[in-house]
Order: structure tokens, then C-alpha cells, then sequence
């Protein structure tokens, strides 16, 4: 008994300096911005108490709303166009015999791990006037343009260092998704005939609905988080046509010193993305319980 009871007191021992760490860092600042949203506070004055006066703001502010137009609009290229490209790249990795998968694997993902900041310095160099992109274009015959400038390029060109940045991840988790995938139903598929497209849909996909789930989840949250990229690319601007709802945050907080404003947006931007993931795993637990 002494033993069987010892046993979970030491997982929790274990447990408990990642506990202490979780908390200070992360549970303890979010319970503080929840707290400080019902508050007037400019960061360094004394907080007054004003109730729900910073959520009855927000939902009058046309930032707010612009913001969360835009994080929705990079949604097509944090999230559609990579797992799209993720699950095309994991099939051609993995039903074909390609010499150096190895290379291809490690410099397709390089982007999901470098410094999202050092992205943007080389984004923004790329996208100058003189800069390379426009250079390879001049030469087809098309006229150089301010990329990162202009009103209606600027979030197309956000969205595609966007795409660059989350699509490695999406193939990463394919590949690792498609080794699990039982071969014989590929080979159960070509003695029936299917095609290469055929093989894909009926036994690639639905092998792959976990998988896609998490990517979908993960790179939506980025979508709806992005704020580095963003600020060393455009700085929300030009005009408001790439502000997301991180920079408005930043802005409000620390540029406007409306602390408790900022903390009332980022409440905001955290529940939206609370719900949209538990509506997504609640969709994919009804469909898993009807296929037991």
C-alpha cells in the first residue's frame, strides 16, 4: 500500500518544477491580462476599474474589426495553400523513389525553423524596388512595384512569405502521416486500377485526417497570432491593409499606452482561437465516434 501510494506522489514531485515554470510564465500572465482588461490602465499609472468599458470600445472600434478581416485573409495563405502544398509535396516524397529525399526534406523545412524576424529582414530585401523579385520580373517584361508598399499587393505579398514559413511543418506531419498509411492499400488500389490521383483521394486523405487536423489547427492559430512577420514587413501599414490584431495589441499597449485596452484585444483574439480549435476537435471526435 505504502509503495502503491508513493508511486503518484513521486510523478507529482516530477511534475512539479515544469508546473512552477508553466505557471509563473504562462498561467500567471494571462490570468493577469484577463484581470487588467476590465481596467484603465496606461502600463505605468494606477489601474481603475471600468468594468466591461474596454470589450463595449472594441466592439465599436473599426481597427478591431479590420484586424481580424486581415487575420482571416492571411487564413488562404497560413493555412489553405500549405496544407495543400504539404499533403502534394508528401505525396510525391512518398510514393516516389527520388534521389536525395533527404536534402529535399531538410531545405523544404528550414523555413518553419529559422528566426521569423531574420524571415522578414530577407523578405523585405527580396520585395524592394531593386531588389531580386523585381529584377526576374523585369526581365519577362513586367514592371517593377513596391511590393510591400502597395495598397493592393502588400497583404498578397505577406501572405506568401506566410505560405513559405508554415508549408514545411504541413509536409513534415503529412510524411510522417503517410509512413503510418498500410501499404497494401495502395496495392489493393492499383490492382483495381486506380490511378496515381485515385490512390491519393481514397487511400491518402482519409489516412491522413488526423494529420490534417493538427496542421489545420496549428497554422490557423499562426494565421490569427502573426505579428513578427508582419511588423518587420510592413508594420501593418501601407495605410492598415496588413494590421492584424497582434499589432493593434502592440499598439495599443505600448504606443498608445492603453494597457488595459490592449489586454481587453489580446482577451478577445485568445477566445476566438480557444473556440475555433474546440469546435474543430469536436467535429473530428463526432466523426471518429461514428466510424467506431
Amino acid at each position: 500500500m505504502q509503495t502503491a501510494f508513493r508511486r503518484p506522489v513521486q510523478a507529482y514531485l516530477l511534475l512539479l518544477p515544469g508546473l512552477v515554470i508553466y505557471a509563473l510564465f504562462v498561467l500567471l500572465p494571462i490570468i493577469s491580462t484577463v484581470r487588467y482588461s476590465f481596467y484603465d490602465w496606461t502600463g505605468f499609472s494606477d489601474p481603475t476599474y471600468i468594468g466591461l468599458n474596454n470589450y463595449a470600445e472594441l466592439i465599436r472600434d473599426p481597427d478591431v474589426f479590420k484586424a481580424i478581416g486581415n487575420n482571416l485573409f492571411f487564413v488562404i495563405f497560413y493555412t489553405i495553400i500549405p496544407i495543400l502544398l504539404g499533403l502534394f509535396l508528401a505525396s510525391v516524397m512518398s510514393r516516389g523513389k527520388l534521389k536525395g529525399m533527404v536534402i529535399f526534406r531538410t531545405g523544404l523545412f528550414v523555413p518553419q525553423v529559422m528566426s521569423a524576424v531574420v524571415v522578414g529582414i530577407i523578405w523585405r530585401w527580396l520585395f524592394t524596388l531593386d531588389g531580386p523579385i523585381n529584377a526576374v520580373l523585369q526581365l519577362v517584361g513586367i514592371e517593377p512595384r513596391p511590393w510591400l508598399g502597395d495598397f493592393t499587393f502588400a497583404p498578397y505579398a505577406v501572405g506568401a512569405v506566410g505560405t513559405w514559413v508554415e508549408y514545411g511543418l504541413c509536409m513534415v506531419l503529412f510524411l510522417a502521416g503517410v509512413q503510418n498509411i498500410d501499404e497494401e492499400l495502395y496495392d489493393a488500389a492499383k490492382v483495381m486500377g486506380a490511378n496515381a490521383w485515385q490512390q491519393f483521394r481514397h487511400v491518402t486523405l482519409p489516412g491522413l485526417r488526423q494529420q490534417i487536423l493538427v496542421a489545420f489547427v496549428l497554422t490557423f492559430i499562426a494565421a490569427l497570432r502573426v505579428f513578427d512577420l508582419v511588423f518587420v514587413l510592413t508594420n501593418g501599414g501601407p495605410g492598415k491593409q496588413t494590421l492584424v490584431t497582434s499589432m493593434l495589441v502592440y499598439e495599443e499597449t505600448f504606443e498608445r499606452n492603453r494597457a488595459g485596452y490592449g489586454a481587453a484585444i489580446a482577451v478577445m483574439l485568445a477566445i476566438i482561437i480557444v473556440v475555433v480549435s474546440a469546435v474543430v476537435f469536436r467535429f473530428q471526435a463526432r466523426d471518429d465516434a461514428e466510424m467506431a
